[in-house]
């Protein structure tokens, strides 16, 4: 049985992760030999959009709020890195705070955003306050009492603040404290580690 043939079974002849049944063809999530374990059946829109020929059109991977609950670990992958690279949109960053994948399923998906990532060398990363790395999932304790403006509450010294988002600037993370999204300085914050 050919691999397009066996993705077809399983998908019921439709995309993967927008379920449109228009122009549907493999696609390989990793850098390995194309496999059942490693692939998903995509439509053209999708597949365009994945590999940079079309911008992410938000509106069209909305979608993922259901394929994202997939039994199919490639599926699951690629719902990952599309919600991750749409985190600017507060319904993209609430879908990855419910998506929960195997520790060897994250490796999976996040060695793939490596591999996309185009960063120069000159910008600078994003630290806490010990001079810690941060990235995009990582968790935080705030070192301090912060009072948030315009919420009327103030987060706690030791609040933990799970699955952040790294923004445009190196010393602001946005995250969410007390089930709101809010930018926090890097100063305040102490990566947890293990």
């Amino acid at each position: 049985m050919s691999l397009e043939t066996l993705l077809d079974k399983r998908s019921s002849c439709r995309c993967e992760l927008c379920s449109s049944e228009e122009g549907l063809s493999v696609y390989n999530t990793t850098s390995e030999s194309a496999n059942g374990k490693n692939s998903l059946l995509v439509c053209q829109i999708c597949k365009k959009q994945i590999i940079g020929d079309l911008p992410l059109d938000s509106n069209h991977w909305r979608s993922l709020g259901e394929s994202m609950w997939s039994e199919f670990p490639a599926v699951q992958v690629m719902a990952y890195r599309l919600l991750t690279q749409l985190n600017q949109e507060a319904w993209a960053r609430d879908l990855l705070d419910q998506l929960f994948l195997e520790d060897e399923v994250l490796l999976w998906a996040k060695s793939g955003l490596v591999l996309q990532s185009s960063e120069s060398d000159n910008v600078k990363p994003t630290k806490d306050s010990n001079g810690n790395v941060l990235n995009d999932g990582d968790s935080v304790t705030l070192i301090k009492d912060l009072e948030v403006k315009g919420a009327n509450f103030t987060a706690k010294r030791g609040t933990l603040v799970k699955n952040i988002s790294l923004t445009s600037n190196p010393e602001h993370i946005e995250g969410r404290v007390n089930g709101t999204q809010i930018v926090l300085l890097t100063c305040f914050l102490k990566k947890v580690i293990g």
